[in-house]
């Protein structure tokens, strides 16, 4: 099975030809695209969605199965809470949900739970992306893990990492799962991460956290006709894997890259009217026309974790998950002719989010992670970390500076560098990983995060490596690169 655009296709394995038993002549429209693996369960196809980030449309990005012998379709999961389901009354204020497109599961794959048959799905923030006083509430089930039977698409349990978003910090990735033992009891549990770079480790079976989760107040704005959450949740367990907070003490020095990087970075905060920051959640204050520049600086802005999402080991007991620090900054304005990032083409929304280097997710604070760095990143290294998490206490295992920048003086290039994608791990006690912006394939010690193996590619990964065997038992892992696929054998 594949998805090209908003057909689901089957072939036939033997021949490659397509399966015209399927559908029609060998596919179905899905109704949406989305450029995902289809999840293959017994004769169960499921797939998600790429619906846009468009506030109001006739897509809904909800999850989707298909019989994967004739593509009649099976269920259908309803990604914004509809009334008369318990979880709607509080979640969506003054009918926001109606019409509302976004709440998707964009990001590339699926998690499954094979023994209990239950699916775990994951939903992007509504759109759009930095204003949501159209939709008052908490806003299931966006930015949430949702469970629901595998056979039925029946709803079990939901846990929602943002209420009400206000960054774009979506749930792009779905759970890794992975058994830990508490107080002398396994508990099946899985391990949760989104742009936020706070994990949440639940039991897979009921939603339960298994170190607790914290409900803590967090800093409200003041953009006109704008709903704030009031909390954010927060786990006791494990400690935010990412930069969290920013001030002016964190910005880059001389010492950690370059005097002309320094120098750069202070001058473009006097341009901003400064950075502030609250801490976790700080939300983009509003910038009324004509009034010199205030500019809030959010992190982790771009993702935290993005789509490569967390990998598990279960011999260790650990859960692997790669980090970036890049801030989002600007504020909230009226929306101007055309619209910007936020909104999308055509939204109605009367406001967006704007910057001191014009409309769009990047700033000059963050935007050049280039060699040179005349710019950006402007808070001080690191940029980007690997992180190994004990499931089984909530604590850092490990914890190491991932990614060089070439264009600094030997002694300094060990910064960090961004990237999307994730780690893989094997069972032989390798963590692989290729998605740094200093085009880096490594191999990571599990056990220890020691670096074992690094060689330089064509270009920075933009997917997670996989692993396979060959005819003769030896095993490979293949990372793709800006349309290059580049094979390792283990040795």
């Amino acid at each position: 099975m594949m998805t090209v655009g908003r057909r689901l296709v089957a072939l036939k394995a033997a021949s490659g030809e397509l399966d015209e038993a399927f559908g029609t002549g060998g596919s179905i429209d899905m109704g949406v695209a989305w450029g995902g693996v289809p999840l293959i369960f017994k004769n169960i196809v499921v797939v998600g969605s790429n619906n846009g980030e468009v506030t109001q449309g006739p897509s809904p990005g909800d999850t989707k199965a298909f019989d994967a012998r004739t593509g009649a379709k099976l269920w259908n999961f309803a990604s914004v809470v509809q009334p008369g389901d318990p979880n709607h009354a509080k979640s969506w204020l003054n009918d926001g949900w109606k019409n509302r497109q976004g709440v998707n599961h964009w990001g590339w794959y699926f998690t499954l739970d094979e023994q209990r048959e239950i699916l775990y799905t994951v939903f992007g923030s509504p759109a759009g992306n930095y204003w949501g006083g159209d939709r008052p509430g908490s806003n299931l089930y966006g930015n949430s893990v949702v469970a629901v039977d595998v056979n039925t698409g029946k709803y079990l349990w939901h846990f929602q990492s943002v209420h009400h978003d206000l960054w774009d910090s979506d749930q792009p990735s779905p759970p890794t799962l992975i058994d830990v033992t508490r107080n002398g009891r396994r508990v099946p549990a899985l391990g949760l991460i989104s742009k936020t770079a706070w994990m949440f480790v639940l039991d897979r079976a009921n939603g339960t956290p298994v170190f607790g989760v914290e409900e803590r107040a967090v800093p409200k704005g003041d953009v006109p006709d704008e709903w704030y959450s009031p909390t954010q949740p927060f786990p006791v367990k494990p400690a935010a894997l990412a930069r969290v907070d920013f001030k002016k003490e964190d910005l880059v020095t001389a010492a950690d890259t370059t005097p002309e990087h320094e120098k750069n970075c202070l001058a473009l905060w006097e341009k901003a009217g400064g950075f502030y920051n609250a801490g976790p959640f700080t939300p983009f204050h509003y910038q009324a026309e004509g009034a010199p520049p205030k500019t809030t600086a959010q992190f982790p802005g771009n993702g935290g974790t993005n789509w490569g999402g967390p990998a598990g080991d279960p011999n260790l007991g650990y859960i692997f998950a790669f980090t970036q620090d890049a801030a989002l900054t600007g504020w909230i304005e009226k929306k101007r002719t055309g619209g910007n990032y936020g909104s999308g083409n055509g939204s109605p929304q009367p406001y967006d989010r704007g910057s001191i280097t014009g409309p769009g997710p990047y700033s000059g604070f963050s935007a050049s992670m280039g060699q040179g760095l005349p710019q950006g990143p402007c808070q001080r290294p690191p940029w980007g970390r690997l992180t190994a998490v004990n499931a089984a206490t909530g604590d850092f295992a490990w914890q190491i500076t991932l990614g060089v920048t070439d264009g600094l003086p030997p002694e300094k290039q060990n910064t960090g560098r961004g990237g999307s994608a994730g780690p893989m791990v094997t069972a032989g006690g390798l963590v692989f990983i290729g998605t740094t912006a200093d085009a880096r394939f490594r191999a990571i010690d599990s056990r220890t995060g020691k670096e074992l193996f690094v060689t330089k590619l064509n270009a920075t990964g933009s997917a997670t490596p996989m692993t396979y065997q060959g005819k003769s038992g030896k095993q490979y892992v293949v990372q793709a690169a800006a349309g290059t696929l580049n094979v390792f054998a283990i040795p």
